[in-house]
């Protein structure tokens, strides 16, 4: 199976009730853990690279380890996704290289630090779903801005995202996905307690998809920072502080309402890392990089695999036969003559 469309795994779950993950990446590890639990799940599956992710593994490299994925693991769809595209520009090169879906991150600047004014942000995300829809690439727009900093990408503010505004912008836009800010930060330390209602706003999840129904919703910095990996990484020297993230059963309810992409990062960070140290830590005398990769791999997997299952994607990977992006691209042109 080639990559598909992210729109189609979209739609595909708002028919059968259920979110799909979209998990970055960095290495060959990551990519083979995320592939190895969708095919223990039966799930369809999200992989996302950031800028900095293809920059540090570079498009060549990314490009063949998802060829590679799509090769070995032919039963799985799998879409190709570019998290916090910056500017047009940066759209353009992925979708060039064969992305199969892009976010243009307006809300944002391209420095990927100072807030956007809202009219920049419709232009530049309209510019790209013009150029993406031609070619049967889905995309992501955000609006609203999160808390925290991950892979040089946030300005530390939390804008939420005005449900209003939120009409206005998919109307102009024509995005697939609108990525909402509700009160979530990137990185590890999202909440200094348990979120409840007065830090989490999942009310504004619910009152945009009372209003865009037929639009897919995306939760970013949705890890939900598991204590026992935390704890894993202290035991084994390292000195994380106390934190909280997203809450499963909260996620669950956004799925309820409409959220149909939850992106996912920093738990297979903390997966990964707790695995490594405890090898190290427990047998200094190995060096080869094998040794302590591949329980790495399988700790990034189990939490994929548990991931999969409570968002509700597993078992659905043999629910229909792939669109390719030319027939994606007519259907986008069939929706533009019908609106003009």
């Amino acid at each position: 199976m080639a990559l598909v469309s992210m729109r189609q795994l979209l739609d595909e779950a708002a028919k059968g009730g259920y979110g799909v993950g979209a998990f970055n990446v960095n290495n060959m590890e990551q990519i083979q853990a995320i592939m190895e639990a969708a095919r223990a799940t039966r799930s369809p599956v999200i992989i996302q690279a950031s800028r900095g992710a293809r920059s540090y593994t570079n498009d060549r490299f990314l490009w063949h380890l998802m060829q590679a994925a799509v090769e070995l693991y032919p039963e799985i769809p799998v879409a190709l996704h570019l998290d916090h595209g910056n500017e047009p520009e940066t759209c353009r090169s992925a979708i060039e290289l064969g992305f199969t879906s892009v976010m243009m991150d307006g809300s944002l600047m391209p420095d990927g630090k100072t807030v956007a004014e809202y009219e920049h942000n419709v232009a530049v995300t309209r510019e790209v779903v013009e150029m993406a829809h031609a070619r049967g690439v889905t995309v992501e727009g955000e609006l609203g801005t999160l808390g925290g900093i991950e892979d040089g990408v946030g300005s530390g503010e939390v804008h939420l995202t005005d449900p209003e505004q939120a009409v206005d912008f998919v109307q102009r836009t024509g995005i697939d996905a609108l990525a909402v800010a509700i009160g979530t930060s990137h990185g590890a330390y999202k909440f200094s307690r348990e979120p409840d209602g007065q830090v989490l706003a999942m009310d504004r999840i619910l009152d945009i998809h009372k209003r865009l129904p037929d639009t897919h919703l995306v939760m970013h910095g949705s890890s939900s920072v598991p204590r026992e990996l935390v704890d894993i990484i202290n035991r084994y020297g390292g000195e994380m502080k106390p934190s909280w993230g997203v809450p499963i059963a909260e996620i669950q309810l956004g799925i309820q309402h409409g959220v149909r992409k939850i992106n996912v990062d920093t738990d297979s960070r903390l997966a990964i890392t707790g695995a490594i140290r405890k090898a190290m830590a427990e047998h200094p005398d190995e060096f080869d990089p094998r040794f302590y990769l591949k329980p790495a791999r399988a700790a990034m997997q189990q939490v994929m695999e548990e991931r999969m299952t409570a968002f509700g994607q597993a078992g659905h990977a043999g629910d229909y036969e792939p669109i390719g992006l030319d027939e994606m691209a007519q259907r986008y042109a069939g929706q533009e003559a019908a609106v003009s």
